[in-house]
């Protein structure tokens, strides 16, 4: 990556200006994924060679193709990501990746059409490739410590109805975070006692500190997690909001809120209600990841960010069927 080194950054410009030609956008998506040199995605060996093109065939090998010299096949930098089989080019990939790393708020598939001149199908169907591949179970043995907060919160629509006769569109939402740390998400069918235990039990260790507000679910919840051990020094703070009390300063040093939550839930409502002003049910828990990893990666610069993304494309396929 020699060009991004020397410019320290990527930007919107240096992507625009130097990576807008497709065969340089490909040779910038070669080495970042693969840094150490072309290896097969099939049989993962190494040492393939590369097909080039001559200009004296009939049918010449497309550009950035390479064989395998162990299981013969023939790959491109694309096969086996998010990328495989589209028939948009590699600046354009690149451009709506940066777009979607350095949007606070995100950024609807229409604006991506009118930014990038694609069509609204395919920038739908990009940007939840992209959402996808940012979407990563956490490392195995990787916890949530400290301080946690967990909290819940309904993203949708508007109720429909009255009486007995109401239909509620909202969906429930669950968030786990560390106090400067990273966040958990997940969108359940509802907020029983068992959703949120298997949430909390799969995601913090059980020496942390369980911030929460006054509901009465987590108070047969957190007790159990946090005490499962005789030793563990865990335990869980209350914030009362119905008594006017969203901060307590305690005598360990320690301060119980649930602020940080409550954050991150708006910036997910800010990009619902500003920029993609409906998001289905069957497609929430991608946009929840799309929100997780920028707040994941909120102390990276953009251009780092979008390196962070293009090293999750690997290994990963969705397919438009697969979608809709």
């Amino acid at each position: 990556m020699k060009e991004t080194e020397e410019n320290d950054d990527l930007n919107l410009v240096t992507l625009a200006q130097k990576y807008s030609d497709n065969d340089k956008a490909r040779e910038l998506l070669e080495s970042m994924l693969w840094p150490h040199g072309a290896y097969c995605p099939h049989c993962k060996a190494d040492e393939p060679y590369k097909l080039t093109p001559k200009a004296s065939s009939k049918r010449p090998a497309r550009k950035g193709l390479y064989k395998c010299r162990t299981c013969r096949k023939q790959f491109t930098v694309t096969v086996g990501t998010i990328f495989e089989d589209s028939h948009i080019p590699i600046g354009k990939w690149l451009m709506a990746i940066f777009l979607l790393c350095s949007s606070k708020k995100g950024m609807s598939a229409l604006q991506l059409s009118r930014m990038l001149k694609l069509t609204y199908k395919s920038a739908w169907f990009m940007a939840h490739r992209l959402r996808y591949a940012m979407g990563t179970k956490a490392p195995l043995g990787k916890l949530l410590q400290g301080v946690v907060e967990a909290d819940e919160t309904y993203v949708g629509g508007k109720r429909q109805g009255a009486g007995s006769g109401c239909v509620d569109n909202k969906i429930p939402v669950v968030a786990l975070i560390e106090r400067g740390g990273d966040v958990r998400t997940k969108v359940v069918a509802d907020l029983s006692q068992r959703n949120l235990r298997n949430f909390l039990d799969d995601n913090i260790v059980r020496d942390c500190i369980v911030n929460t507000d006054q509901a009465p679910r987590y108070r047969s919840i957190v007790s159990p997690i946090v005490h499962s051990s005789r030793f563990s020094k865990g335990r869980h703070d209350v914030v009362n909001h119905s008594k006017g009390e969203y901060a307590r300063h305690n005598l360990d040093g320690t301060v119980s809120h649930i602020n940080t939550c409550e954050s991150f839930f708006s910036l997910i409502k800010r990009g619902v209600y500003g920029a993609f002003h409906h998001v289905s049910k069957e497609h929430l828990h991608r946009y929840c990841d799309e929100f997780s990893f920028r707040w994941n990666t909120r102390k990276l610069t953009d251009g780092e960010r979008m390196e962070t993304a293009l090293g999750m494309v690997t290994g990963k396929r969705l397919t438009y069927r697969q979608v809709v």
